[in-house]
């Protein structure tokens, strides 16, 4: 017998393997190739108080082993996502984590206080998107920043409050100690790295907003050192996120001390690559003989 329950903040997930935000929608579109209760969560696509459109010009881009993205955020706001989105996610059995964005503390805090009242089961707080101008940036970048907007959001939040830390923050260790000094209940790393592509032929960036956000297999040894790094410097659960594209790579950061991952730009390139994940896990498990995922976690 093997047990792939994982508990973060007395939330149980059936296994350890969650749709990243972005990547993933609503679930709805996946719906379709697989049931979503086999997740052991999802986190939803950014949430702001306010409906966003979102960027304009090209908005994804293939680069050498990932994908950029500037989206900026397009999404139905906080009340379109409770009407619209909320009915349906909650058929699905499954931990719905609802990820927030935002561009000032104000916005954050209320976002959240409507989510308060609503079935969610926890609330993801990005304070880190490259690839929108104004605000979201900014707070992920300096520690004392990051320290005012979560312990904000900390007073007003009822659920358990995961906050996603950037890889572009000025030392990510300190960021994670000060987000958990702030009131964090668990953190979530890393997100996109801040990067750009160029139009060789137009002479122009490709992204409207030049600075896009990047993603997938080439940022995967960044994000386990980092992940590696905060899970021994910080005593709550960690969520590691980055390039996981299979079973050996889920493995790897709860190695290094994820408590669970999140599966992001591999969703593109196979829809079922989570559940494809969740039984390599299972069969590995099996396999080597391991009961339990916490006899494995931060083994290293």
């Amino acid at each position: 017998m093997i047990e792939t329950k994982v508990n973060i903040c007395e939330v149980e997930f059936k296994n350890p393997v969650i749709a990243a935000s972005g990547t993933f929608g609503f679930g709805r579109e996946y719906s379709e190739y697989f049931p979503l209760s086999r997740l052991g969560g999802i986190s939803t696509k950014g949430l702001t108080l306010e409906k966003r459109e979102g960027n304009e010009g090209i908005r994804i881009y293939e680069t050498t082993g990932g994908l950029l993205n500037s989206i900026g955020l397009q999404n139905p706001g906080i009340e379109g996502f409770i009407r619209e989105e909320l009915p349906f996610l909650e058929k699905q059995d499954t931990v719905i984590i609802a990820n927030v964005g935002g561009s000032t503390i104000e916005d954050y805090v209320k976002a959240v206080e409507k989510l308060n009242e609503t079935s969610i089961d926890m609330i993801e707080l990005n304070i880190s998107c490259p690839n929108v101008k104004e605000g979201g940036m900014a707070f992920g970048i300096k520690a004392e920043t990051a320290f005012e907007v979560v312990s904000q959001v900390r007073k007003a939040c009822k659920k358990p409050l995961i906050v996603k830390l950037s890889p572009n923050a000025e030392n990510i260790v300190n960021m994670a100690k000060s987000c958990v000094m702030a009131g964090a209940d668990a953190l979530s790393l890393v997100n996109t790295f801040s990067a750009m592509a160029i139009d060789i032929k137009s002479r122009k960036p490709v992204f409207d907003n030049i600075i896009a956000g990047l993603s997938g297999p080439c940022i995967k040894p960044i994000a386990l050192r980092m992940v590696y790094e905060v899970s021994r410097a910080v005593d709550v659960p960690i969520v590691g996120i980055g390039g996981i594209t299979n079973y050996k790579d889920a493995i790897e950061f709860i190695m290094a001390g994820a408590w669970a991952i999140q599966v992001g730009s591999g969703n593109f390139i196979n829809p079922n690559i989570s559940i494809e994940i969740i039984e390599g896990i299972e069969k590995f498990m099996l396999d080597e003989g391991i009961k339990n995922l916490e006899e494995i976690r931060g083994i290293i």
